[in-house]
C-alpha cells in the first residue's frame, strides 16, 4: 500500500481541517503546493499567519477588523438610525454584495442552538442592547439564516428589543428555507431586504 511522504501527509491532514475540504481536496492542494515555487508558498502561509494574528473585532459591532472600529462603523456616512443584526462577519461581506443597505450592523458570532449549548450569554447580545440605549436607533433588521436557530433568535431578539420603543423587523423570505445568507445572490438579498417584516 502506498503511503505518502510524510509532509505531504501533514498538509493533508491540516488542509483536510478547513470546512468544505474533504481529504480528495486536501490531497490535491497539498500536492499543488509542493509544486509550486517556495516563494510563492512563503507568500501564502505569511498572509495566512498575518490575516490571522492582525484580524480582531470592531469593538462597536464584532466585524472583522484590523483597527479597533470596523470601516462600517468608522464611515460617518452609514445610517446610524438602522442596524441590521447577523450571524458572524461572513453575513455582513453578504449583505454588503447588496449595496442597497446604507445602515450599520451587529454580528452576534452565532445563533442560539439549545442542542449545542449556545444560549443567550454565548451570544454579542449585551453589547447590541447598549448601542440601542441611546435612542438613536429606530429599527433593528434582524438578518439571522431563516432555519431554526435563526428563527428563534430572532423572537428572542425582538421580545428583548421591543420594550426599548425600538422597531424590529425580520428580512423576507427571499431567501430559501435552511440556506446560509453567505450563498444567496445579491438580487435575492435586496428582495429579501426589502420584504422585511415587523415581528
Amino acid at each position: 500500500m502506498y503511503e505518502q511522504v510524510k509532509p505531504i501527509e501533514l498538509m493533508v491532514q491540516e488542509l483536510s481541517k478547513l470546512p468544505g475540504i474533504g481529504k480528495k481536496s486536501a490531497q490535491r492542494l497539498a500536492y499543488h503546493i509542493v509544486s509550486m515555487p517556495v516563494e510563492n508558498v512563503r507568500r501564502l502561509a505569511n498572509a495566512l499567519l498575518e490575516g490571522r494574528q492582525n484580524i480582531r473585532f470592531c469593538e462597536v459591532c464584532g466585524n472583522y477588523s484590523v483597527e479597533p472600529k470596523c470601516d462600517i462603523c468608522s464611515n460617518d456616512s452609514r445610517n446610524r438610525s438602522i442596524i441590521c443584526v447577523v450571524r458572524d462577519p461572513r453575513d455582513v461581506a453578504a449583505m454588503e454584495r447588496v449595496q442597497d443597505y446604507k445602515g450599520l450592523y451587529h454580528v452576534l458570532h452565532g445563533v442560539l442552538s439549545p442542542m449545542d449549548n449556545i444560549g443567550p450569554s454565548d451570544l454579542n447580545i449585551r453589547s447590541l442592547l447598549t448601542r440601542l440605549s441611546d435612542g438613536e436607533v429606530k429599527e433593528v433588521i434582524v438578518a439571522t439564516n431563516p432555519d431554526i436557530e435563526g428563527e428563534a433568535t430572532a423572537s428572542y431578539l425582538a421580545r428583548l428589543i421591543k420594550p426599548m420603543d425600538v422597531k424590529v423587523t425580520r428580512i423576507a423570505y427571499g431567501v430559501p428555507i435552511g440556506s446560509d445568507l453567505e450563498y444567496a445572490d445579491e438580487v435575492t438579498l435586496a428582495k429579501a431586504l426589502e420584504g422585511r417584516r415587523e415581528i
